[in-house]
């Protein structure tokens, strides 16, 4: 069954990449309250805090004595604290607008997920799900640690002290077990390597009330939705199980206190999963609203993304991005925005793909494929004066405006409101990568004029003629600027002065010139008649203001024939 069929307006998923964010290589992210800032812990064990509006980096959380990757990023409700677990079994609290830390406390092991109390009591009590032990509610203003139950705890003393012991002994068999708190921070949800979910008060962290998830495999991860209406389970058997949150939201932990057993928890559950490929999930989350629940594959080469219609229980959407893995995603708290983390250390950014309307402007709007002439009609802007008369606006001015209370906004208006949230930071302008310094590149020197050999300029007038041509390119294109000079009739004469390259070039040629001129002869015709004349062949060299002038030809030897000399009676 097609979805759209069903309820047109519920199709508000993400559909392609709008863009993505780089900054070093992300192992994690989270939103903000408002999603506003985009927290993204890094390989280096810095956190980044980018300004989802701009996109641009707004503050970068860096401490020197932690380089190990950062696993798990949240936000406490105020928007001012930060709560980071590293690799080197770290757990950190920043202070995002000072760019400070202070609190830090040292696991046994290495927590994978971490996540802030939703209240404002106690701002610095987090939860931490280490990678192979029972989960531990913290408290990082006093240090205090507390490990929670796994199990239903014994009735009787003789049998919690057995447990105990037992408990100890089993600690280090114990598989990565999720946990979360619900909506207020009353409650806390664990799942166990059982297929239980153990609902735990955070007050006294004693076990209220247990579930049976069906299957009875691993719980890795539970996540309630942003209303805190249903409850999201992974378990290791590649199913995520969706419940609807029976108790009621303010005084959970109280109603459950009174009469546990008739306390109705949750709901029986719906079931999600890849029906074809069986695919191991990475993670999952709800969207924004509830409506679309969105699982992350766990295949190494896959960024393969899934969501699924809560209601009805069908796919809705399949994401799929280059051949990269993929270690995390965060639907965006009041868009329907997605971001993903890859292998390579980039945040994909998902959006919907919006088409334009335009009929949705105006009723009568009608869109058109080509051109079409149109036909005016004879009455279409002919004025009527009756329907341009406004309607008088009846304004109570007496009335008071309040200008003061500001009206709370829907999607938090379940939640207190208060004015010292943090939503913003001041965008830090991050400087521009150097451009490595080109050589700067020296005025090209005039070509050289290679010199021919004494045989070739005596036999080969052609090169010489070559050589005076490229002299004169030289002349013309190193000259400085023409100097002018005004004559007796009162014209002005432009002279060009020679570069120093250019001028002893020329001398050069010259010189060559003078000292290999040759005598020629050459004929002439006298009284009807042909005598011969020998006459010294001088290049004459050219003047420095005469610089386009050409160098005269040499004229080629002239055969002496005897013939000749004997008819005009020139000696031998």
């Amino acid at each position: 069954m097609n979805l759209s069929l069903l309820d047109p307006f519920q199709n508000d998923f993400p559909e392609v990449i709008e863009e993505f964010l780089e900054h070093g290589i992300t192992k994690s992210i989270a939103f903000n309250r408002r999603g506003t800032l985009l927290a993204a812990g890094c390989a280096d064990g810095s956190c980044v805090i980018w300004d989802f509006h701009t996109r641009g980096v707004a503050a970068e959380l860096r401490d020197k004595s932690c380089s190990s990757p950062v696993t798990s990023v949240s936000w406490s409700k105020c928007g001012h604290h930060l709560v980071a677990a590293a690799m080197d079994k770290s757990l950190s609290c920043w202070d995002v607008a000072k760019g400070v830390k202070i609190a830090s406390t040292t696991l046994h092991q290495t927590a994978l997920h971490a996540r802030f109390h939703p209240g404002r009591k106690r701002p610095l009590l987090c939860l931490a799900c280490p990678l192979s032990s029972a989960p531990l509610l913290i408290d990082l203003s006093t240090g205090e640690s507390y490990q929670l139950p796994l199990s239903a705890s014994p009735k009787t003393p003789e049998a919690a002290t057995g447990q105990a012991a037992k408990g100890k002994a089993e600690a280090s068999s114990y598989s990565f077990s999720g946990a979360s708190f619900n909506k207020k921070g009353d409650l806390i949800f664990v799942g166990n390597s059982k297929g239980e979910v153990l609902i735990v008060d955070t007050e006294t962290r004693q076990v209220r009330r247990t579930v049976q998830v069906p299957g009875g495999a691993t719980v890795r991860q539970i996540v309630f939705s942003r209303n805190g209406h249903y409850v999201l389970t992974n378990s290791s058997d590649r199913v995520i199980r969706v419940f609807e949150n029976l108790l009621p939201r303010e005084n959970a932990a109280a109603a459950l206190a009174e009469d546990p057993e008739k306390c109705d928890v949750l709901s029986s559950p719906k079931e999600f999963s890849d029906g074809v490929l069986k695919a191991v999930w990475k993670t999952a989350c709800f969207s924004n609203d509830a409506e679309f629940v969105v699982a992350a594959s766990g295949a190494k080469g896959e960024h393969k993304i899934q969501v699924w219609n809560r209601e009805f229980g069908q796919l809705a959407r399949m994401l799929e991005c280059p051949k990269e893995g993929l270690i995390d995603i965060a639907w965006h708290p009041t868009r329907s925005i997605l971001a993903s983390v890859s292998m390579s250390g980039l945040i994909y950014i998902w959006a919907k793909d919006y088409t334009e309307n335009w009929s949705a402007f105006a009723p009568d709007f009608r869109e058109l494929e080509e051109n079409e002439e149109y036909v005016e009609r004879e009455d279409e802007f002919d004025l009527n004066a009756e329907a341009e008369k406004a309607k008088p606006v009846q304004a109570d001015n007496d009335a008071d405006i309040d200008i003061t209370t500001t009206e709370k906004v829907a999607v938090f208006s379940d939640s207190d409101e208060s004015q010292d949230n943090l939503y913003f930071l001041p965008t830090v302008p991050q400087p521009d990568s150097p451009v490595p310094e080109e050589p700067s590149q020296a005025p090209a020197s005039p070509p050289k004029v290679q010199a021919s050999h004494p045989s070739e300029s005596n036999d080969s007038p052609e090169s010489e003629e070559q050589n005076q041509i490229e002299l004169t390119t030289i002349v013309q294109q190193s000259a400085s600027p023409p100097e002018e000079e005004v004559g007796a009739n009162g014209r002005i004469k432009r002279k060009r002065k020679l570069s120093e390259k250019a001028a002893e070039l020329q001398a050069e040629i010259g010189r060559k010139s003078k000292t290999k001129g040759v005598k020629t002869k050459s004929t002439r015709s006298v009284n009807g008649g042909e005598e011969d004349e020998a006459q010294e062949d001088i290049q004459e060299e050219p003047s420095p203001s005469l610089g386009l002038k050409k160098l005269n030809k040499r004229p080629q030897r002239v055969k002496q024939v005897s013939s000749l000399r004997e008819n005009t009676g020139d000696p031998p």
